[in-house]
């Protein structure tokens, strides 16, 4: 691995923890104007200081996120599809010369094995990677779950091992029972999605028991930024991932954030 796959990804997965919080606001490629995103660069703007690396596409980068800002970027460059359509049916939409113009530290693909469309995704993302590596670009995998999948260990294993053998860097993955074994069979590091918006508690715990049972971290999106206390949210995910906190510490921080705020408006108010 050459001296700027290594800075990438170091940039990535901070070397003091060997763990990253990433921010996932690339939704709109598939989903438009989403709850919590209906105007990106207002809902980045306060979470990104608390970000290890942004997770979003070439458009919201380039109109929503200022370029002053010193945060590493992975980005999402399949898509082409949308939510009315076959999500499977993605492909390359942004090429590498204007990823590297963009100056991203990653760049990230979906991949969805056992769909009609398996062979083609995974060929993209064999693609990209046979790219990546002669620009120096680590490439993220994202095992996408189509509506009949089964989000087990047996199948989030088995697509997150194919992501590995053909070269990914990182794979993004959903947490499943069973979660340590989907890690250990995969020789690059897991990252897991927050899914769908669920409770901040349920959240937290998500996170803790993911990082708990061998992820590296998190590539969370839809619960930080539709959250009711999104700063809040993503501070105590940060101090789990990073400094371990256990799952009854972070309830109790993220609910002493949540005061805090509460407080600091009325202040406000006055």
């Amino acid at each position: 691995m050459d001296w700027g796959m290594k800075n990438r990804l170091s940039k990535i997965i901070k070397p003091s923890t060997g763990r990253t919080v990433m921010l996932a606001v690339d939704h709109g490629y598939f989903l438009g104007p989403t709850t919590g995103l209906e105007e990106p660069g207002k809902t980045v703007a306060p979470l990104v200081e608390y970000a290890d690396t942004l997770m979003l596409t070439r458009g919201v980068l380039r109109s929503c996120v200022d370029a002053n800002v010193n945060v590493p970027i992975v980005l999402r460059v399949s898509g082409g599809t949308s939510i009315l359509g076959n999500l499977a049916n993605e492909a390359t939409t942004v090429s590498f010369k204007d990823a590297i113009k963009l100056n991203v530290s990653g760049v990230a693909l979906s991949i969805f094995v056992g769909s009609d469309l398996e062979r083609q995704t995974l060929l993209a993302l064999a693609d990209l990677i046979n790219e990546g590596e002669e620009y120096g670009v680590p490439v993220l995998a994202v095992t996408a779950v189509g509506k009949d999948m089964v989000r087990d260990a047996r199948y989030l294993g088995l697509a997150c091992r194919i992501a590995a053998e053909l070269g990914a860097h990182i794979v993004k993955t959903y947490y499943c029972d069973d979660f340590e074994k989907v890690v250990k069979n995969c020789p690059v590091p897991v990252v897991i999605a927050g899914g769908k918006k669920i409770p901040e508690k349920d959240a937290i715990e998500l996170s803790c028991n993911a990082v708990k049972r061998g992820a590296v971290g998190v590539d969370m999106g839809r619960n930080i930024f539709q959250s009711e206390h999104p700063v809040a949210m993503i501070r105590t995910v940060r101090e789990i991932v990073h400094n371990d906190m256990s799952e009854d510490k972070a309830w109790d921080f993220f609910n002493t954030l949540v005061s805090e705020e509460k407080k600091a408006g009325k202040k406000g108010k006055a």
